[in-house]
């Protein structure tokens, strides 16, 4: 048997939590995500003054775009819905970079 001991162990086997909580708070930066700090509300936004309703449908293929959409309702269903929200995103950013 060993003497060794781990680094983040003390002489009791007790595990050493050195990182604190303010650790943990601190924003991990997102230099390489284009929608970083892009709310979704302001994305929709965009869409439906640049592309409308119409044309969001035809290129997501979401049909609540087609049958009298609101705002408020489509924030709720996208904020639900991971792949409705993913093929909005993806158009976002097919948008802006005309």
């Amino acid at each position: 048997m060993t003497d060794e001991t781990s680094e983040n162990s003390d002489t009791t086997g007790k595990v050493d939590d050195t990182q604190s909580d303010s650790d943990l708070d601190t924003p991990i930066p997102q230099k390489n995500n284009p929608l970083h700090g892009i709310t979704l509300k302001v994305i929709l936004t965009t869409l439906i003054d640049e592309v409308g309703w119409e044309e969001m449908a035809y290129r997501t293929g979401i049909r609540m775009f087609t049958d009298r959409p609101t705002q408020p309702s489509s924030l709720k269903f996208l904020r639900t819905t991971p792949w409705a929200r993913l093929k909005v995103e993806n158009l976002y950013l097919r948008h802006i970079k005309k």
